[in-house]
């Protein structure tokens, strides 16, 4: 029972630490990854609270130290399925009916909890997991999360404000946004911690009840999401965390009549797959399910003849190859005009040739290993098909060994068309591939741009020129959900840039913003008149 209207303003964004040598944050990170190391864990199921094992264990290894066992987890089965859906939906009365204060401290307590007590470590297990330096681990799997978790409860503290006008004496409006009418299933991805905990706490926030399936080479931090949920109050069987075949999962899920929603991170093939299945199945659902989906990008830099070539390398160097290029916001693909593109090229080769590859535990290795060996071949046969076509010329890069891990150079391909494969197909990884045109013919390559990929997630123009930039921005307006002027294409701010994508890139949604939560919900009218009529007869039927 609520008694107050309670108040939870916009919080700051979670200040990124620096992890530079002599800090604090440094030495405690090394110890945490140091600490990860000389044990091998076993990672079981939580359905309905309870952790289960179930004897088929899977090893887990550092993407860049495949040699080396983080430890395992436990593979469930069709079985643990059906019970995390039944846990659930048992749960759902008494979660949906909590005060929504009590729900919302149980999440503002889980980020208080990352930003403190588990910073360290989970920031590590990321590092080791999924191979990301420090820097990136802090943006993500601490930040990023913390904002997801905190600002989450702001937004929605800000939906449940909004409320109809009373227009009429003797009468009164009101709007209930209730939880969704079943369970929600949470579907979630390698390359982000972040998006891995935001996918189904933000659905919770909203009093539903999920189930989360995390991607097989995430599950070693996942745990320790699930784990400091658990420590934060949330109750048994809100969230449950399973490790099962995708294909399985989807049948039982898309096929049962309380399926709710999805809330997804991952390729678009897949996820057209799942909405496919869902229509299929419309018939049924107790309710049209809510289908939220960010799939897949081939994102572009716009670079005009009156740009900064520093800016323009910067924002390449580090839009295409910060975690190994592994973000499906990652630039992708640069078309450089003419006048320019001998300094830019000279000058990205060079800082390429600068960047130190290695494994997490040395802070000086700029780029790590690519997340498996299903992603090393298949970044390794574009960059062979590369090498060996006249179409494409390697500017840097183009090794490869995964010998002791995945490692791939950071690569650049010149294309000399700009439809080439490399242009136009989504590769994942640490390739960016650039197209040179006539420096005269901006407008034509912005339409030449919109036309090359299907997806439609980030993009960026860099221009000093105020009429290009306003040009592009123009013509450009469905060829990303996040648009960026003069700088990388990269690292949308919980709260500032609202990120999701349209097209092929997903229902654009905006996660980080009270967009994604108003799918969570489904609002209820309620008019109360407190005189009401005692006759069918209206004024207007009466005589002259």
């Amino acid at each position: 029972m609520s008694l107050g209207y309670f108040s939870y303003p916009q919080p700051n964004n979670e200040p990124v630490l620096s992890y530079a040598p002599g800090t604090a944050e440094r030495m405690a990170l090394k110890k945490a990854i140091a600490d990860a190391k000389k044990k091998s864990i076993e990672i079981p199921m939580y359905i309905g609270g309870k952790a289960i094992k179930t004897g088929n264990k899977i090893s887990i290894h550092p993407p860049h130290e495949i040699k080396h066992t983080l430890g395992y987890f436990h593979m469930g089965e069709e079985k643990h399925i059906h019970q995390a859906i039944d846990v659930a939906l048992k749960a759902k009365p008494s979660w949906e009916s909590m005060p929504w204060e009590d729900r919302a401290h149980i999440f503002l307590k889980a980020a208080d909890l990352i930003a403190t007590k588990y910073r360290a470590q989970l920031n590590a297990a990321t590092m080791l997991c999924q191979s990301k330096n420090a820097y990136q681990a802090e943006i993500d799997s601490a930040c990023e999360l913390i904002d997801f978790l905190r600002f989450n409860v702001h937004f929605l503290s800000q939906i449940y404000q909004q409320q109809p006008p009373a227009v009429a004496a003797g009468m009164h409006n009101r709007t209930e946004w209730r939880a969704l009418e079943g369970f929600v299933l949470a579907i979630t991805p390698f390359n982000f911690t972040a998006i891995s905990g935001n996918l189904p706490t933000s659905a919770a926030l909203c009093g539903n009840v999920v189930v989360w399936k995390a991607a097989d080479t995430q599950i070693y931090s996942a745990q320790l999401i699930m784990r400091i949920l658990k420590e934060a109050g949330l109750p048994d069987g809100v969230i449950n965390l399973i490790h099962v075949d995708g294909p399985t999962l989807g049948e039982i899920c898309f096929s049962h009549p309380d399926f709710a929603g999805i809330h997804f991170t991952g390729s678009s093939k897949v996820f057209n797959n799942i909405w496919k299945t869902i229509g299929t199945n419309i018939d049924k659902f107790k309710a049209y399910p809510r289908i939220v989906g960010e799939t897949g990008g081939k994102d572009f830099v716009l670079i005009h003849k009156s740009a900064d070539v520093d800016t323009a390398v910067t924002a390449l160097a580090r839009g295409a190859f910060e975690y190994q290029g592994q973000k499906c916001s990652a630039a992708s693909r640069a078309y450089l005009p003419s006048n320019l593109a001998e300094k830019i090229k000279e000058k990205l080769v060079a800082v390429i040739k600068t960047f130190k590859m290695g494994p997490v535990e040395d802070f000086g290795n700029f780029i790590n290993a690519v997340i498996d060996e299903r992603s090393f071949d298949k970044i390794a046969k574009y960059i062979d098909n590369a090498k060996k076509d006249k179409k494409a010329k390697i500017l840097v890069g183009g090794g490869y060994d995964k010998s002791e891990g995945y490692f791939i150079e950071p690569t650049v391909i010149e294309a000399k068309d700009p439809k080439y494969v490399t242009m136009c197909e989504e590769i994942f990884g640490p390739v960016l591939s650039i197209y040179v045109y006539d420096e005269n013919k901006f407008e034509e390559t912005i339409a030449v741009l919109d036309k090359t990929s299907p997806y439609a997630l980030t993009g960026a123009v860099l221009a000093q020129d105020r009429e290009a930039i306003a040009l592009a921005t123009e013509k450009l307006r469905h060829s990303s959900g996040n648009f960026y002027i003069n700088d990388k294409p990269t690292g949308a701010v919980v709260g500032q840039q609202p990120f999701g994508g349209a097209r092929a890139s997903g229902t654009n949604d905006k996660a980080g913003s009270a967009l994604n939560l108003y799918r969570w919900l489904s609002a209820r009218s309620i008019k109360e008149t407190f005189n009401p009529p005692t006759s069918y007869e209206y004024p207007f039927l009466a005589k002259d």
